[in-house]
């Protein structure tokens, strides 16, 4: 089963920053989820609409300039990254689950994809794109077939995975508190992989692994290391950075 650090390892470090993705590494995790906004010309990795949580900044992240949102820092200690930065540091030395959050897909993410590849040591599989908006997936392997997706549901749909396969997903993944046996089995059944979001309990990550899924995404990489190797640590006991 697949660990992948949930916008980094943001148990341990500020949520979708540098640091986070240092701690996921550290980790040794399979991979590193991260979401990501287009702002102007850039795109910049960042999880939430609005900025007061993150940056105690008020607002929302569309309205200020990418100049701007540039001086904030999340949680008053690390800069918010673009999206260059993030796979520039990753360095293809893990794989890259890259979210869309707000998106125009037609802005140009695509080259900063190509960009990784030539310039940041990534294979092409090693970069997966998601979404909640399906018609964005549907877009993107529309115009670049050979992109791998993946499909997100906070739900277990009466006909299981099929969404993702008629999106021809890479992936499906599915909220943790609605995955069943019988949606592993039929996603299998159409070829798709199954990751589960989010797992930070020990017990959920052991009856996952049971129930042979392709992998999680942690907010605590380290735990999950821990725990799947049969070295039990209550994730009470680990000291949150904040």
């Amino acid at each position: 089963m697949l660990i992948f650090a949930h916008r980094g390892a943001s148990f341990e470090a500020p949520e979708n920053t540098i640091a986070a993705f240092s701690k996921a590494l550290d980790a040794q995790a399979d991979g590193i989820e991260i979401d990501v906004y287009p702002i102007e010309d850039e795109w910049l990795v960042f999880h939430d609409r609005y900025l007061a949580r993150l940056t105690a900044q008020s607002g929302r992240l569309q309205d200020l300039t990418l100049a701007q949102l540039r001086t904030l820092k999340v949680f008053g200690q690390q800069p918010i990254p673009t999206l260059d930065e993030a796979l520039d540091f990753i360095g293809g030395r893990c794989q890259v689950n890259i979210e869309l959050k707000g998106a125009d897909i037609k802005r140009g993410l695509t080259r900063h994809l190509r960009r990784a590849v030539e310039y940041a040591n990534f294979e092409p599989e090693q970069l997966l794109v998601s979404s909640f908006n399906h018609h964005w997936l549907a877009q993107l392997k529309q115009d670049h077939p050979l992109q791998r997706i993946g499909a997100l549901t906070t739900s277990c749909p009466l006909n299981y995975a099929y969404f993702a396969a008629q999106l021809e997903a890479w992936s499906v993944h599915i909220d943790v508190d609605f995955v069943t046996q019988e949606f592993i089995d039929d996603a299998h059944e159409r070829g798709l992989k199954v990751f589960v979001f989010t797992v930070d309990e020990p017990d959920d990550m052991r009856e996952l692994n049971q129930m042979g899924v392709d992998g999680i995404f942690t907010n605590h990489p380290t735990l999950a290391k821990n725990v799947l190797h049969g070295l039990f640590v209550d994730a009470r006991e680990a000291n949150r950075w904040e």
